[in-house]
């Protein structure tokens, strides 16, 4: 029989560093200091205390660092910028409006989907980033308001970025960790999203009613948009495709996604060869990547002191005796908490916590699973629950204050009305297809 571990002082202090990081960086609009400060300053305390007590040193917290999730976002964040001044972005969003002819409910599913297709590729922050400014435009032309599509937008990136590996951080964190491939995560994810995505449509059908029932009364000049550089565009769309490909054989070509995303990367950058690599790398967020990276050493300490085997000990009865209870209450739990507060953090802890029960012999696949639904749907929850939805809520807040109108505001009241019940019934949704097809998710992933 296993000796249960007894709590040390270095898991002690391992354990009140990363209490103190994670509370700085969930409070960062309290104190004003930005989360990747306190990532900084917390993987720094943890290195220094590692030394100390002799359970994590320098060249330890370099391997701790994932560098599969830290380069694929950077290539991915070069390309996007490549991309977003060709005008293709802004072109497809007036042809949805078009076909739309003024339907508003039409709208927001043609809106939504475009959202969501485009997510599965690209992160959510990204594809709110690119929408939300033409909704907005499109909106005041058709004189209608813009809340129910900010929101719709808002809610469909997060939904549809838990369906690839490299739709949403957290995924790519679990994917890496888990020895995921893309094909695997998809097949998994695709249609527990789907599901949850039509649910989000029809309750936003119902929540958004009284918006949604208004007559548009102006139209869209399509002529405003125009390509400002159909030729980049379309060998963009190009690359995206050969790195689709890519992503479904990496696994079996022995690359890892950083090495398709760099690949596409460089690909671009020869077919596009007016693009000059300063511009393209100068939308890549540093201060994000420096936040990734600090995480990852501070969680690794937290991992080498032996803290999270520590609570994983507590965790093993309840999770041997009933697996899939165990496996919907993480759901749960992980969207409750990922509403409130970052997920990306949360996901940073409960990895090492899994990979300790795997080593013990129990099988976490389905909590793989499971923690990617509940941190990638909890965003949802509110206002804050994601970036993507702090965007979505500053770009409001700032039309709310240039037309005088405060109606045109998303508060967190709004919020609370349409995101917190769509939240709650993707979660709904999402436990009947785990409890159905249990085994298909228990299975070992191969």
């Amino acid at each position: 029989m296993v000796e249960p571990l007894v709590m040390t002082e270095a898991m002690l202090v391992s354990g009140l560093i990363l209490a103190f990081t994670f509370i700085g960086i969930f409070t960062e609009h309290v104190h004003g200091f930005e989360r990747a400060k306190f990532a900084m300053l917390g993987a720094g305390m943890m290195v220094v205390a590692g030394q100390y007590y002799g359970f994590y040193t320098p060249e330890q917290a370099i391997h701790a660092v994932d560098w599969n999730v830290v380069f694929l976002l950077a290539c991915m964040m070069a390309i996007i910028a490549i991309m977003l001044p060709t005008g293709g972005f802004e072109a497809l969003a007036a042809w949805l409006t078009n076909v739309s002819g003024g339907r508003q409910y039409l709208l927001m599913c043609l809106l939504g989907t475009a959202v969501t297709v485009i997510s599965l590729m690209l992160d959510n922050v990204t594809t709110v980033v690119i929408f939300g400014p033409l909704i907005v435009m499109i909106a005041q032309a058709l004189r209608v308001s813009p809340i129910p599509y900010l929101m719709a937008a808002a809610l469909l990136s997060d939904t549809g970025g838990v369906a690839t590996l490299v739709g949403d951080p957290p995924n790519l964190m679990i994917g890496s960790a888990a020895n995921i491939d893309f094909n695997t995560f998809f097949i998994h994810m695709g249609g527990v999203v789907f599901v949850a995505w039509v649910s989000i449509l029809l309750a936003l059908r119902w929540l958004c009613r009284k918006d949604l029932t208004q007559a548009s009364h102006g139209t869209f000049d399509e002529g405003k948009l125009i390509f400002k550089d159909r030729k980049l565009w379309n060998q963009s769309l190009f690359v995206l495709g050969v790195m689709v490909v890519l992503f479904m054989v990496h696994h079996a070509i022995g690359w890892e996604p950083w090495m398709v995303a760099a690949a596409g990367l460089t690909l671009l950058l020869f077919l596009a060869n007016h693009i000059e690599l300063d511009h393209a790398m100068e939308d890549v967020e540093i201060p994000l990547l420096i936040f990734f990276i600090s995480l990852f050493v501070v969680v690794g300490g937290v991992e080498h002191s032996r803290f999270l085997e520590y609570i994983g000990q507590f965790i093993l009865p309840f999770i041997q005796q009933d697996l899939l209870t165990a496996t919907i209450v993480l759901m749960w739990a992980a969207a409750i908490l990922s509403a409130m507060i970052d997920n990306i953090p949360f996901t940073a802890a409960m990895i090492p916590i899994l990979l300790g029960l795997e080593q013990q012999g129990v099988n976490v696949t389905p909590l793989w699973w499971a923690l990617a639904v509940g941190v990638g749907m909890g965003g949802n929850g509110t206002h804050i629950g994601s970036t993507a939805n702090v965007y979505i809520v500053t770009l409001s807040e700032r039309l709310a204050k240039d037309r005088g109108d405060p109606s045109l505001a998303i508060t967190p009241w709004v919020w609370f009305k349409t995101g917190t019940p769509a939240m709650l019934v993707t979660l709904v949704v999402s436990s009947i297809v785990f409890v159905l097809f249990f085994g298909f998710f228990s299975a070992p992933i191969k």
